[in-house]
């Protein structure tokens, strides 16, 4: 026999669920207006006309945004495999080894997790102009090389993060008693820590990814006339009116971004089940 609530119980959580859908629609109706007027076969948002696709067609055959999208993920690959390295070896050091200022570091690290990226953004157009020593008939190059640098600076912290919170789970005398069997610093490193923080080298991968194709700002101050990303290219469409194609190519870089979020969670799982193993 099924257990009989109470009232109280079912008030409870007939509100919670009532609270829960009015945050999700919130939250996700104006995405979901958005998509479904990237469908719409009328120029002006505001009036639905029917269902058509030609606007995903001129969406893929524009050039200029194809190569836009292009670029977006070259910045991104490159910038996630740097933020990679640099993230995990940051991580590490921080959980291994105590030194004379090791808080202020720590600190410093969730910097560029908490100053605006408008502030980001105008401090690194300012390093690339005024700050380098260039002589004064030179110039750093506003071109891919600044972008993926400037990504690296916001996107490093966020896998740190994840690695070093990964790390708190890990058991130093499996990597002491890998060193007892005769494996150097390197082996021990490769074959005992390294597959422990694998799930969080997915995560934090795919989320400085994620975070470096989906930005705008700093991109903004960083990109020269000749480098444009896929948000960028999106704004300057915005410029001249919201039509359905400007819904289109949102549609897609909010399908992408799904996407890598889903693929995440599934290889993480993977992962822990297989550390579980």
């Amino acid at each position: 026999m099924a257990k009989q609530r109470a009232p109280l119980e079912y008030n409870r959580r007939w509100q919670m669920r009532l609270w829960l859908f009015l945050v999700f629609f919130f939250l996700y109706a104006p995405l979901m207006a958005l998509i479904a007027f990237s469908f719409n076969n009328s120029k002006r948002n505001i009036v639905w006309q029917g269902f058509t696709l030609d606007y995903y067609r001129k969406l893929f055959n524009n050039d200029s945004l194809m190569i836009a999208f292009a670029n977006s993920l070259t910045i991104a690959f490159l910038a996630t495999l740097i933020s990679l390295v640099i993230g995990t070896l940051a991580a590490v050091l921080l959980w291994r080894y105590r030194f004379p200022g090791k808080t202020a570091v720590e600190g410093a690290f969730t910097l560029p997790l908490v100053v605006p990226e408008i502030c980001m953004g105008v401090s690194m157009l300012l390093f690339f102009t005024r700050v380098l020593p260039w002589p004064n008939d030179l110039t750093w190059p506003f071109n891919l090389g600044s972008i993926v640098i400037a990504h690296v600076s916001f996107c490093f912290p966020f896998v740190a993060l994840v690695v070093r919170a990964r790390l708190a789970s890990f058991n130093k005398e499996q990597e002491e008693a890998a060193r007892d069997l005769g494996a150097n610093d390197w082996q021990a490193f490769r074959d005992v820590l390294i597959p422990h923080i694998r799930p969080a080298l997915i995560a934090g991968g795919l989320l400085a990814f994620t975070l470096s194709l989906d930005d705008f700002v700093i991109t903004f101050f960083t990109a020269g006339p000749d480098t444009i990303t896929f948000p960028v290219k999106v704004y300057s469409m915005l410029r001249f009116s919201v039509t359905p194609e400007v819904n289109a190519a949102s549609t897609m870089l909010i399908l992408i971004t799904v996407v890598l979020m889903i693929i995440m969670m599934v290889m993480q799982n993977r992962a822990q089940k297989k550390a579980k193993e």
